[in-house]
């Protein structure tokens, strides 16, 4: 049983976890919503292939007010070319 105190409130800790995780969840989904491409482990059966010109890019979401706003940033390929992964 845990302490009614904050420190130690157990119960307490375990919900805010999972506020952050549902609302972590939410992110990834709106992210691979619109990211109309397959990529890596990322597959799309309306979107079967990868699309470098338009998303080889990092995906950033910020919270607002109106909901999600997505952006992209470009990757900068310092070392290695990017190839396609075949599982």
């Amino acid at each position: 049983k845990s302490s009614k105190r904050k420190a130690f409130n157990f119960e307490l800790m375990e919900a805010m976890e999972l506020g952050h995780q549902l609302s972590l969840s939410e992110v990834i989904l709106f992210s691979a919503l619109h990211r109309r491409e397959s990529r890596g482990a990322h597959y799309r059966e309306d979107f079967p292939v990868r699309a470098d010109r338009y998303f080889l890019k990092h995906t950033l979401v910020f919270q607002t007010p109106k909901g999600p706003d997505i952006r992209y940033k470009p990757v900068k390929i310092t070392r290695f070319q990017p190839e396609a992964r075949v599982y």
